[in-house]
Order: structure tokens, then sequence, then C-alpha cells
């Protein structure tokens, strides 16, 4: 039996009975296509994780008070909130080789009003390097400078939400930087000016830095905290992302030391590198991938037993067609190659219109619920790999049993 007889009897037996093939491939295109988009929607959740914690900064190494044992175990001694961090530590921990820049933080939620509309938002007191370490840009104005942190002036960087939310509270129109900057606005009673609008970075969440408001350090340590001794984190700059590792290591022996701590596990510290959130959250969302594809790959489980079912049928029914090719001269790998072409040819067709289902369907899910989705010429591959697994692994039982068949038998079935 030649290649084109096989395609003309596959191509035959298919079509002979479309509704029956149509619905048998049915369960294949709804495995397929639900796995195309549940896995995009995985690794474009991944994506955008990976790109907010890149979005932070570059090689940051992020230093706050109180104990943990590493990034995402549990907090033992109110991790960020404790009183162990001052602003000699960060000034010593910028003279460390390898350290381009650092930038102190204390930060707070606090009551912020302007002409009647108010709104609760993060302040955050920090220095000139700020921008630097955390890769924010203005948009309008300018930043706070090393001469408002040593005078402590009242003047205030607000972030493109809270312009939006004060200057235009009814979302009737745009606000612009330009309406806002020279403008008083008062933060727990204290009277700020504003000088500058930060640049739109995007996010959800209490650390939106687009919905955040900054301060000199001094300002927030004087007029909103009323404490000058601690800071709530230290963002440190890297030079390069290899020695981001060095790095670290030799801040935690500095802070140790100037903490007269000797064992490392009670330090009162804990010093986080991107690098370890971004393999963590990198984790998790890869975890989160895999079991939606896990659930979507049962449905091809399914959409593998009816096609497992329907050859087994079609057996059955051709059981005389079998017994009068294999009198004539068909050998067991004739018949079985017929079979298996069949049984491949359906996965094929709706692997192939699955994949298709599957990209539509992760563009509409982007479009319609803002949800990122990114959709990998490797999983296209795959899905076409699992469509040929499938014809293969549910086909050869039936194929086998087709070639089996002992002509004179098969000749007398009725």
């Amino acid at each position: 039996m030649t290649t084109s007889d096989i395609f003309e009897e596959t191509y035959s037996a298919v079509t002979v009975n479309k509704v029956r093939s149509g619905l048998t491939m049915l369960g294949i295109v709804i495995g397929i296509a639900s796995v195309i988009a549940l896995t995009a929607v995985g690794q474009g959740a991944q994506s955008s994780i990976q790109s907010s914690i890149q979005s932070l900064g570059s090689n940051l190494l992020i230093v706050m008070p109180g104990a943990s044992k590493s990034f995402g175990s549990t907090v033992s001694a109110g991790l960020g909130s404790a009183e162990t961090l001052t602003p000699d530590d960060a000034t010593a921990i910028s003279q460390l080789p390898g350290v381009s820049a650092v930038a102190q933080e204390v930060s707070g939620r606090y009551q912020v009003v302007y002409a009647g509309t108010n709104t609760n938002v993060s302040v955050l007191g920090t220095t000139s390097a700020y921008p630097i370490v955390r890769n924010v840009q203005i948009d309008q104005g300018n930043f706070i400078t090393d001469q408002d942190v040593a005078e402590s002036n009242r003047i205030a960087v607000i972030g493109p939400t809270v312009l939006q939310t004060l200057w235009n509270p009814s979302g009737n129109a745009t606000a612009t930087p330009d309406m806002a900057i020279g403008q008083m606005i008062r933060i727990k009673g204290v009277d700020f000016t504003v000088i500058g609008v930060t640049v739109s970075k995007g996010g959800t969440g209490f650390n939106n830095q687009d919905n955040m408001i900054y301060v000199p350090l001094s300002t927030a340590q004087h007029y909103l905290i009323g404490n000058s001794s601690y800071i709530t984190e230290a963002d440190v700059e890297a030079q390069d992302a290899q020695s981001m590792t060095n790095v670290q290591d030799e801040i935690t022996q500095l802070l140790l030391q100037r903490h007269n701590i000797s064992d490392p596990t009670q330090a009162d510290f804990n010093v986080l590198n991107q690098a370890d959130i971004v393999a963590a959250a990198s984790s998790v969302t890869g975890t989160f991938t895999t079991l939606l594809a896990a659930i979507a790959g049962i449905s091809l489980l399914v959409g593998g037993i009816g096609i497992m079912n329907m050859m087994l049928t079609t057996v059955t029914e051709r059981t005389r067609e079998i017994g009068l090719r294999k009198a004539i001269g068909a050998k067991r790998h004739d018949i079985t190659m017929q079979f298996l072409a069949e049984s491949v040819t359906l996965t094929f067709g709706g692997g192939a219109i699955g994949i298709i289902l599957g990209w539509l369907g992760a563009i509409a899910i982007s479009s319609f619920t803002g949800t990122a989705t990114t959709i990998s010429l490797g999983s296209i591959i795959l899905a076409f790999c699992v469509s040929a697994g499938i014809g293969i692994v549910f086909g050869y039982y039936p194929a086998r049993r087709a070639a089996g068949l002992n002509p004179i038998e098969a000749l007398r079935y009725e």
C-alpha cells in the first residue's frame, strides 16, 4: 500500500461520517485550546510579575529591619516595622565597594487633602538617590534634592494616580502635572508644596509607585513619624548584576558587626536580593501555570479516549472490509498504518483547530479582562506533539486489533 493510497483511504474514512468525526475531534479541540489559553494566562502572569519586580530598580538589594529567615518565610521579628535600622547604617552601606547608590526610606499611610478632596495614600520619606535606585522618572517638575533633606523642606512629589485622585475626583477629564505643581496639599495636617509628578509605571496594591507621595526623609521623620532615629528600609543599588551576591554578603557582615551580633541567625535585619525575589515569584507562577495546564490536560485525556472509542467502533463496522483487504494480500503493517493514519488525522485536525481557538481565546482574555497573556512558540509546538502523541497512543490499540483480525473470520462477520 503506497502513501497516496493511505491518504486516499484516510480521507474517505474520515469524511464518510462527518458528524461523528467532528464530535470525536471536539474533545481534542477543547483540550488543546484550553492548554494554549490557560498556559498563555500563566506565562503572562509570570512575565507581568517579573516585569513589575524588575521595574522597581536595577541590581536592587533591599535592607529591612526585623529578622526573617528568607524571602517568603514566616516573619519572626516584625520585618519592616522593627526599629533596628538607622540612617548611620545606610551611610555605612553606601561606603561599601560594589555599591552604586543607597536610598533611605521611612513610610506610612496618611490622609491627604487638597481643595476639599481627600484620599488615604502611602507617603514615602526618602533621599535624592531614590529615583536612581528605584528607577523612578519625573514627568514634570523636580524630585527631592539633598538640600531639601538637609533643610527638612515641606515639599512633595506625587504619583500620577494621586494627581488624578486629587485634581480630577469626578473622573470627567484627565488632570495634567502643571495643574498640581506649585499647589499646596495637606498631609496629616501639615502643608506641603507639590514640586513634581512622576512618570506612570503601572501597578496595583499598597506599594504601587503611581499611587504614592514622596517627601524629604528628614521632613517625614520630623512632621509625620516624629522619630528620626530609625528608617524602615534602605534600598541599595549594586554596580552590576554579577556583584549582587557579594554585596549582599558584605552588607550582612557590616550590619552584624555594627549591631554587635555574633550569631547570624539572630540578626535583627534582613537583606533581600532582587534576583531571589524574581526567582521566588517565578517559581510560584511557574507552579500556577503547570497547574492550569494539568487541569486543561484532563480534557485532552478525555478527547484521547474518545478517539480510541471511535476507532474501535470503526474497526467493528469495517470488519468485512478488513477481511477482504487481507484476503487479497494486504499485510498487517498496511492495516495498522491505515487505522493509525485515520487516528492521527483526527487528532492533528483537532489540534490545529484547537491551537487557533486557544490563540484567539488568549487574545480575547487579554482584551476583555486586561489580564496579561503570553503565547510562546514552545507551547504551540508542545500542542502539536501532544496531538500526534494522542493519535498514536490511542489509535495504536484499535489499529493492532484491526490488523490482527483473521481474514476468514472477518469475511464471515455480519
